[in-house]
């Protein structure tokens, strides 16, 4: 059974989101940056480690009892691959594979993850990218022996443009859910958030 680490970025600076600092919103009833970091550690993920970087302090107490690392990006205005290469570097134990998680959705759940996790098993050596009714989502899944060629190419090799060099090793997941797809960007797709989260989990799922 291969092995897959996680790297969750939580270092950005919520730019949409109105001057609210997203990874502190409320998701069923705790903030969106724990949620999703616990629906992480209920997978069959081996170590995560959780990029930090604006409000990194006040954001780090949101983790504070969790079994995950956490590492602190003084360069994440550099943009995301700068978190990308933070979190690969500090990357601790052996693994076959690894994820690539977005902090900000909150729709994906343990179930989604070990669905990706089983696909890269089947496809070792490969980059896995989810999918919905065509959609290309998140999070990726790409081995380990791609590290060292991300972090030598600076901050030009980013996971798309990795997938772009080496199409013929992509393994496109259809899922059955938009959960791969949903992100939090804006006060609208809060506020989308709250209503499916009222829905019942059949509605929810099904939107």
């Amino acid at each position: 059974m291969s092995t897959v680490s996680a790297i969750l970025l939580a270092a950005g600076e919520s730019r949409r989101m109105s001057g609210i600092n997203k990874l502190m919103l409320a998701v069923e009833g705790e903030p969106l940056l724990r949620h999703t970091a616990k629906t992480l550690l209920d997978s069959r993920l081996g170590e995560v480690v959780v990029v930090l970087g604006h409000q990194a302090e006040e954001v780090r107490i949101l983790l504070h009892d969790l079994e995950l690392c956490t590492v602190v990006n003084s360069h994440y205005r550099e943009g995301q691959m700068s978190s990308v290469h933070c979190g690969l570097e500090a990357l601790t134990r052996p693994c076959d594979g690894v994820m690539i998680c977005l902090t900000d959705q909150p729709l994906l759940t343990a179930q989604d993850i070990d669905v990706l996790i089983d696909a890269f098993g089947r496809h070792g050596g490969t980059i896995i990218v989810p999918t919905y009714q065509g959609r290309r989502g998140n999070p990726i899944v790409f081995a380990y022996a791609h590290r060292a060629e991300i972090l030598g190419g600076g901050r030009n090799l980013g996971c798309k443009r990795l997938i772009e060099r080496y199409p013929d090793l992509v393994r496109t997941v259809e899922m059955d859910t938009d959960h791969v797809v949903f992100d939090l960007d804006t006060p609208e797709d809060y506020a989308s958030l709250q209503v499916r989260l009222q829905a019942s989990p059949t509605q929810s799922a099904a939107m």
